[in-house]
């Protein structure tokens, strides 16, 4: 008894098109995009129901003849490539010639175009895979697209649409990217009665971002502009300490192409690491431009993820765009070299010769009558010429301090833990690691799933003065390892850096490491201080990169100005 039989067309075309559009933006999405490669300068959307009743795309583009506006319903028929070879070097969005034979099988659809000229334009009607009609019609240049009652002859996803409202944010949320990628689009999106998008041409991105997002928000923004010979990065990321508390502001876009990428993601956070509080997210508007060469956008059946032939150099393009945009806007500049001083508060190496790039603090959270350290508190060393006099501890966990505008109090384990970090940094660049070895080797067993992460990290391991040896299985001898530690310590350190790595970029886990390696060997809470210790720490904390945030995000320092003072004591 045969078992396995063909699908009729009609059911084979109704699964086919399932896979490209999903909802009503999946609609929007490739009509649009087909609209930009025809290369119009004007896309209006009409929608009703959130696009489930009515979904109609309006171009002023190139237009199509008869011939090619009934071949377009052909699955596969495309203008965009001519062969295998093509898809090694895909500039424009659209390629599979998949759009509107998967939309027209799930609706009613009816298309008018024009070429322009003295020919007339076509109209085809369509009603899922039947065809009623083909005839003349006057219209100017460009296509117009409508398509209504979606997954009417598709009841099983006709059933898992939203709400007119749930179906409409991701339509907004799509058409937003749009005009951020084509500044000089006129772009208009109706729904009802009411404008939901309405972007006239402008000529540049920041004017775009402006008239998208408005003032306040530039204003937070620092403009991202930088090449490398991987590619280049455009665009606009946070200006720390500004954030957000998700990701949704984070927006990627490659060779104008919106798209969700894990890569270019880890390297934009990685950029922010200690430089944003911890529950916040840079917000990034990012171009980049590759070759096609080395992007594949045939990855995934709404081109929406792509996969890049060389993802470490990517990360690192990004990664660096980031950076440079903090030094250039002023988040942070350099300071000249400032030795450390000996004492006995640490054990730095021996002439560490360090300079520090130097940071905006954070505004972090609000209190009630205390705020966090403001860009009035950032400068200087502590001591007399700076203002900055240490007055105490409290709780033997906070210092605190009082400048010309009022009361510092500073978390003494988040500090030392800065001022270490920006040292071990300046270590690791050098691979001046001093190590000691031990007398008596640690022996420790690892975990299968430990064991394989050192394995893939034994070089970083390595680089941060650890020297690890198997001594059969999974039992290992810690031989060696920083002389900040002491061998007990050092290897809940080791342990502990094996929990920081995951299987992200190799190259975004230096930091997480120096971090690990700063918090572990920092002074703790709970820990009283001499005067001369705690004056030494917050002169310290003033020469680093960022004398706000800990690496891992958390603020450093709270200022009660002196006008709370005077509120609260009722004198003004």
């Amino acid at each position: 008894m045969n078992r396995i039989r063909v699908l009729p067309p009609d059911v084979a075309q109704k699964i086919a098109a399932g896979e490209v559009i999903e909802r009503p933006a999946s609609v929007v999405k490739e009509l649009v995009e087909n609209a930009l490669d025809a290369g119009a300068a004007e896309i209006a959307v009409e929608l009703l129901g959130g696009g489930k009743s009515l979904i109609r795309v309006r171009d002023d583009g190139s237009g199509m003849g008869r011939a090619d506006a009934e071949a377009a319903f052909a699955r596969h028929a495309t203008s965009k490539i001519s062969g295998e070879a093509d898809l090694l070097t895909i500039s424009t969005l659209g390629f599979r010639g998949e759009a509107l034979p998967s939309i027209s099988a799930v609706s009613r659809l009816t298309l008018r175009t024009s070429e322009g000229g003295a020919e007339p334009g076509t109209e085809v009607a369509r009603e899922g895979e039947a065809v009623l009609a083909v005839r003349d019609t006057a219209m100017p240049r460009g296509t117009t697209v409508e398509v209504r009652d979606l997954f009417f002859n598709l009841p099983a996803r006709l059933k898992f649409l939203r709400s007119d409202t749930a179906e409409l944010t991701p339509i907004v949320a799509y058409l937003t990217q749009v005009a951020l990628a084509y500044p000089g689009l006129r772009l208009s999106a109706v729904h009802g009665s009411r404008r939901v998008v309405d972007g006239p041409p402008v000529g540049s991105l920041r004017e775009r971002v402006f008239q998208l997002f408005g003032k306040d928000v530039l204003e937070r923004l620092m403009e991202i502009d930088h090449a490398e010979s991987s590619g280049s990065v455009r665009g606009f990321a946070s200006a720390p300490p500004f954030g957000r508390p998700d990701r949704r502001h984070q927006l990627f876009f490659v060779n104008r192409r919106p798209v969700r990428d894990k890569t270019i993601a880890a390297a934009v956070n990685e950029a922010y690491r200690g430089l944003l509080e911890r529950d916040l997210s840079p917000e990034a508007y990012l171009f980049l431009e590759v070759s096609p060469e080395d992007v594949d956008v045939n990855v995934h059946p709404a081109k929406s993820e792509v996969r890049f032939g060389r993802s470490s150099d990517i990360f690192q393009l990004v990664r660096h765009a980031v950076e440079r945009a903090r030094l250039k806007s002023g988040g942070l500049k350099e300071i000249p070299a400032a030795p450390a001083s000996p004492s006995a508060f640490e054990r730095p190496p021996a002439q560490l010769g360090l300079g520090a790039p130097f940071g905006v603090a954070s505004p972090g959270p609000s209190f009630e009558v205390a705020t966090p350290l403001g860009p009035a508190g950032t400068a200087g060393p502590a001591g007399t010429e700076s203002g900055r006099r240490v007055l105490g501890q409290i709780a033997d966990s906070y210092i605190v301090a009082a400048d010309g505008e009022g009361l510092l109090v500073v978390d003494q384990h988040n500090a030392h833990e800065r001022v270490l970090y920006d040292r071990y940094e300046e270590i690791d660049r050098k691979r001046t690691w001093p190590v000691r070895m031990s007398l008596v080797p640690v022996i420790f067993d690892l975990a299968p799933s430990q064991a394989a992460v050192f394995e893939s990290a034994r070089p970083e391991i390595e680089a941060a003065g650890f020297r690890v040896e198997s001594v059969g299985g999974r039992s290992f001898a810690l031989r060696e390892f920083p002389d900040i530690f002491e061998p007990a310590a050092a290897l809940e350190v080791l342990l502990s850096l094996l929990g920081e790595i995951d299987d992200g970029p190799a190259e975004g886990r230096r930091p997480r490491l120096l971090a690990t390696l700063a918090c572990r060997s920092a002074i703790k809470a709970g820990q009283p201080l001499p005067r001369e210790k705690m004056e030494y720490l917050v002169s310290e904390l003033f020469k680093t990169s960022n004398p706000a945030l800990c690496p891992h995000g958390r603020p450093i320092v709270v200022r009660i100005s002196q006008t709370q003072i005077e509120k609260g004591l009722k004198r003004v």
